[in-house]
């Protein structure tokens, strides 16, 4: 039996509302799963802020129309379309999506939706690469603890060297009377 029209909207409406929340979103084609596979697939999502939705694309299509930041996701829409929405951490859930596909090896990745941008296989797999939220917070505690360290030692060793240069000063002007009375001399 086939979905009525209010059972649609209702699945466009929460489609909207995933991609609302949503801020990295790529289409898998998902042809030849199973139920238990999909499901191990969005067990799998679910810890890392993501979710995989299947819907028909012309429903995708009525929900992203008139989104300009998802508009670029319809060039993705063929055959059997899952999306996989993410919420937070980018690199987490698109290499638990590689670790499905590597183990059904029945899925591909068309490409997704950033920012409006649309990317390709390879632009997603290297949003893997980039640090997560976690380490760039510790990166940059790092360096805020680093700086007053760096200030102390810059701040000591001012004197140092001033009493360094004061302490040069008359040897500086004994060689250089010296140089002047050799000079002289000769």
């Amino acid at each position: 039996m086939g979905r009525t029209l209010a059972n649609k909207k209702e699945l466009v409406a929460e489609i909207k509302a995933l991609l609302d929340d949503a801020q990295l979103a790529f289409v898998i084609d998902y042809k030849g799963l199973t139920v238990s596979e999909i499901s191990d697939l969005r067990n799998r999502l679910r810890p890392k802020g993501a979710e995989c939705k299947i819907a028909k694309n012309t429903l995708m299509r009525i929900a992203v129309d008139g989104s300009e930041n998802w508009q670029p996701i319809t060039e993705f829409l063929r055959d059997s379309s899952a999306f996989v929405l993410v919420k937070e951490d980018f690199g987490g859930a698109i290499k638990e999506y590689q670790a499905f596909q590597k183990d059904t090896k029945k899925t591909t990745l068309r490409g997704g939706v950033m920012e409006g941008q649309a990317l390709n296989e390879d632009q997603i797999k290297a949003i893997t690469e980039l640090p997560t939220k976690e380490e760039l917070m510790a990166r940059l505690a790092g360096a805020i603890k680093a700086m007053p360290t760096r200030v102390a030692v810059g701040v000591n060793a001012v004197p140092t060297k001033l009493a360094v240069g004061v302490k040069e000063v008359p040897a500086s002007l004994a060689r250089a009377l010296k140089a002047v009375s050799e000079k002289d001399a000769a």
